[in-house]
Order: C-alpha cells, then sequence, then structure tokens
C-alpha cells in the first residue's frame, strides 16, 4: 500500500513533533533505563489511512520519527 503524504511528513518531524491525526498507539511504551542522560522512551504508531508503521523515540542517537518501509 502506498504510503500517505502526512506519514511522509511525519518522518521529516523533529522530537517536538506531535504525531499526526490519523496516527494511533500500538504496542506499549518502551522505557529504556540506563544512566542518565541515556535514558529513552520509544513507542509505536499505526496510521489509520495508509497502515504505514511509524515509530517514536526520544533517543538522541535516533531519529526522533523513523517511518518502516517495507
Amino acid at each position: 500500500m502506498k504510503i500517505c503524504n502526512l506519514c511522509e511528513g511525519q518522518s521529516k518531524k523533529s522530537l517536538n513533533g506531535k504525531p499526526h491525526e490519523y496516527l494511533v498507539e500500538i504496542g506499549e511504551l518502551r522505557i529504556f533505563k540506563g544512566q542518565k542522560p541515556r535514558r529513552f522512551k520509544e513507542q509505536d504508531y499505526q496510521c489509520q489511512t495508509c497502515q504505514a508503521k511509524i515509530t517514536y523515540s526520544t533517543d538522541s542517537n535516533n531519529l526522533a520519527w523513523t517511518l518502516w518501509r517495507g
């Protein structure tokens, strides 16, 4: 299925970007604990329009929004 423009744009947002209106949380929030500042959180989302899966991460070593293709 083709990825919608909202999801394409979401993958380019920064850490402060909020999920677009058709993204819903799937799964549970994953909290990774470690020495400060290495703590971070990840949450998976799925688009109700195009069914794309996107992961939001607060880890400074990753992209804030990752659009999974394939």
